[in-house]
């Protein structure tokens, strides 16, 4: 494992009123690794992503892109910075096409003229590069790249989205709670898109509330408790009923992964 983390957060905090959603967390991604992020509702995970993923701005402490400070106002700063996150909601257009979808915000217009002075996007351009970019993480299933959204099944939805976060996602890619709508089979295809992301070389922040998935990707555990980062653990090391058990305070965590 690299020595510096790639994405890290020090002393994050965020308040709404009198309720302290982020109280000095820390983070640490590392390159080429899948980071599970786990804890209880109401723990502070959702902020934190948000925090990282430019939805929220933090109170107080400071957040590192490849060594570098950074602050995004927005979630579409940390797009530019190469941060792309897939919500829980998905953020599709339905009615929308596949290939509209993939680059809803950052269309490729026609060259010269056409483009410039009458706006006119490449469709073709768009829908080469949308159903490329479906190949590469084998998403065969997909037979019409110009078909809506909403015809899709919910595995196939999610692939949309965690192909798009792949294409445009230079540095990090962030998964909020990926399988949570989805049965055995389309769960089963999300983590193997997960693990081929991987296997391209990017880094992945996974939030899932299901710990037999959790287990099965991620090559670290950020357990996040009362707000804070509690501990961070191997899940070679650890059985799942320790790590929830870390995560809602029936077990002290280990000294070692304190440090982690």
């Amino acid at each position: 494992m690299s020595a510096e983390p790639l994405l890290s957060a020090k002393g994050l905090v965020k308040r709404y009123g009198r309720v302290t959603a982020l109280d000095h967390a820390d983070f640490d991604l590392y390159p080429g690794e899948i980071l599970a992020v786990i804890g209880d509702n109401g723990a502070g995970k959702s902020s934190l992503i948000k925090a990282i993923s430019g939805a929220v701005m933090p109170d107080e402490g400071e957040i590192r892109l490849e060594g570098k400070p950074v602050l995004f106002k927005s979630p579409m700063e940390a797009r530019e910075a190469g941060i792309e996150t897939v919500y829980q909601n998905l953020a599709l257009s339905p009615a929308l096409s596949i290939a509209d979808n993939m680059f809803l915000g950052r269309e490729i217009r026609k060259p010269g003229v056409m483009g410039q002075w009458f706006r006119m996007l490449d469709r073709a351009a768009m829908e080469k590069r949308a159903r490329e970019k479906l190949t590469e993480l084998g998403l065969m299933t997909i037979q019409n790249i110009g078909q809506a959204v909403e015809t899709l099944s919910g595995g196939q939805r999610q692939g949309v989205a965690v192909a798009r976060a792949a294409a445009f996602g230079s540095k990090v890619v962030i998964m909020d709670e990926p399988t949570a709508a989805l049965g055995v089979k389309e769960s089963r295809r999300v983590l193997e898109l997960i693990l081929d992301v991987k296997r391209r070389g990017l880094p992945i922040v996974l939030i899932s509330h299901n710990m037999p998935h959790v287990f099965e990707v991620a090559d670290r555990i950020h357990i996040h408790r009362l707000g804070r980062r509690l501990c961070v653990v191997d899940p070679k090391q650890i059985s799942m009923s320790d790590a929830v058990a870390l995560m809602t305070g029936a077990k002290k965590p280990p000294e070692d992964a304190l440090a982690a």
